[in-house]
Order: structure tokens, then sequence, then C-alpha cells
């Protein structure tokens, strides 16, 4: 694997693969020292065109902790404000022998352009409405965690389908790994070519979690409604949104008491989600957070590491990256 650009570039073995490896990164967020070498030499840059908390800082400590060298370069503060493209913004930082791009941008299919224009590694961390894969593989790992192996699992994905590369990156994955899915929204938030998707669709979310509709359910995720995007009224206002769609108190009651709830963040408390969801011993909203830095340095070592195999130090380093590599 070359780049990470969608989250149909894994097949389940190199799926599988990327999760187990996370697993085992998951435990040096425990140790006092969270460093091992095998990035060591290498240089990542993060390239972000559109504002992040959770998805830039995990990248960084990702890179960090394997050792490499990381530089942040946003839109704000860089040659990007003085009217510099993204072909020659890639170009100029990629021509510094940089080793890989780590790239977030607000059009769809940016990064698969920027990928075809530098020699190095790029990743995707997130484009328009189009993907999110790394976003996508650590909320497989959250609920792999929860839930054991996904295969036949029934995960409903609700909220702002439209707008969400989330949705299309988890759908993806979800499908690859044996999950079944189900997306639920009011019709103005489905988007046009979902029926091509590889899952259901409904407009009737107490029908769905209360499994009438598509049978039982084995996980939630909720997502946020996208204002930012949208240019005109996809729904009245946000409070009859919050009744008709929203993961309310009443709602959770319609789950199991073990169907782990999940959102990738931000969350807008009242619309699409409760802080009775979102606070409850259901929640997994923290869960994906610590999982991000894990994923994302697992996709880090696969991409970067194969040409020049790591240099390990000491024994627990030794073995971590051995039991990555297989």
């Amino acid at each position: 694997m070359r780049h990470l650009l969608s989250a149909a570039d894994l097949d389940r073995d190199e799926a599988l693969a990327i999760l187990d490896a996370a697993a085992r990164m998951h435990d040096i967020q425990n140790r006092e020292v969270k460093k091992l070498p095998p990035l060591r030499g290498r240089t990542i840059v993060n390239l972000f065109f559109e504002d992040s908390t959770r998805t830039r800082s995990s990248f960084e400590l990702a890179g960090k902790w394997l050792s490499a060298d990381v530089i942040n370069v946003s839109a704000k503060g860089s040659s990007v404000s003085k009217g510099e493209s993204l072909r020659d913004t890639a170009l100029t930082v990629a021509a510094m022998g940089v080793d890989a791009l780590v790239v977030r941008h607000n059009a769809s299919g940016a990064v698969q352009r920027v990928a075809g224009w530098v020699d190095c590694v790029v990743v995707n961390a997130g484009d328009g409405t189009h993907e999110h894969p790394t976003q996508a593989l650590l909320d497989a790992y959250t609920l792999r965690r929860r839930l054991g192996d996904l295969a036949d699992r029934h995960v409903v994905i609700a909220g702002d389908i439209t707008h969400s590369r989330v949705a299309r990156s988890n759908v993806l994955l979800l499908r690859t790994l044996g999950a079944r899915v189900t997306l639920v929204a009011p019709p103005t938030l489905m988007p046009s070519g979902v029926s091509s998707w590889p899952c259901t669709t409904s407009w009737d979310m107490d029908a769905t979690l209360s499994g009438k509709a598509h049978g039982d359910v084995d996980a939630v995720m909720m997502l946020r409604v996208q204002r930012e995007r949208m240019s005109g009224g996809y729904f009245p206002t946000a409070h009859e949104y919050a009744v008709e769609y929203g993961l309310s108190p009443a709602r959770l009651d319609l789950l199991g008491a073990d169907v782990p709830v999940l959102h990738p963040g931000p969350m807008n408390r009242g619309v699409e989600i409760s802080s009775a969801a979102a606070d409850g011993r259901r929640s997994a909203v923290l869960d994906q957070v610590q999982a991000g830095v894990a994923v994302r340095m697992a996709v880090l070592y696969r991409l970067l590491s194969s040409a020049a195999p790591p240099a390990a130090e000491d024994t627990a380093a030794r073995g971590a990256v051995q039991e990555v590599a297989e």
C-alpha cells in the first residue's frame, strides 16, 4: 500500500493488519515513555487546510511517538493565504525531502490530486465530503474492542449523511469487515447516490433503533449536522431535528444495555446527541479519541517503515516493532 486515500484502498487482510497493529500500539499510550524508534529519521508534514483538533493532534502524536520529525502546516500563516495553489504548496513541501504528507482539505478529491503530484507517501486526513479513512479505522478499532469480531454486526449511522466523509468511509470499511450498516437521516440529508452504497437506508429513527425496521442494533454512530457545509435549509430548526433524529434519553432506552454509542466529534449536544448519550456508560466517544493515536501510529508505520527497517533500541521497542511488522 503506497498511500491511504480511501477506505476502499483496504481489503479485509490489510484492514485487520492495521487494526491488530493498533492494538499493540495502544499499549504504548500507557507507558511512561511513549516512544518507539521505527520512524527515526523520517519527516512527516501535516498539511491542514481545514480546522482540526482531534485528527491533527493525533497524527502529530502518532508521528512523534514513532520518533519521526513532525511539522504542522496550516493554511493560515502559510503561503496559501497569499494565493498559492494546492499543487504548488504540495510540490514545495515535498521538494524539501519529506517522507509523508498528511493532508486535510475542504475540496473532495483534493488529496487524491496531491498523491498524483508528489513522490512521497500521502495520507488522507479528510477531504471535503468525500472520505476520512483513518477515522473509519479508529471507529472500527473502537467497535472491535467493545464487540469483538464485526462480522454480521449491525451498525446504525445516523445524522447528516450528505455532508459526512466519515459516513462514506465507515460504510466501506465496515462492509469490508463483514458488518451490516444502516444509514438514518431525513431525506434532505441523505445523499442522492446512496442507493449504490453497500448499506441500507431509513428515514425512521425510532423504528431503526428499536430493531423493527432492519433488525437488532449492535452499535450506533451519531454524526454532526455540518452547518458550515450547508447553503440552504436542510431542516426547519435544530429543535425539530433533535426531536426527529437526535439520540435522546428516550431513544437510548430503545437500545440494548451494551450497545456502544459513537460520535466522531465535534458534538452538537442537544441536537444530534444528548448529554445522556454522550456521557453515559454506553458512550465510546473518548475511546474513539484514544484510539485515534494508536490507529494513526499503525497507519504511519505500515506506510513508512517498509523502505527502511526500524532500528529497535531496547527490548520493549524491539518486541513492539516486531509484532507490528507481523
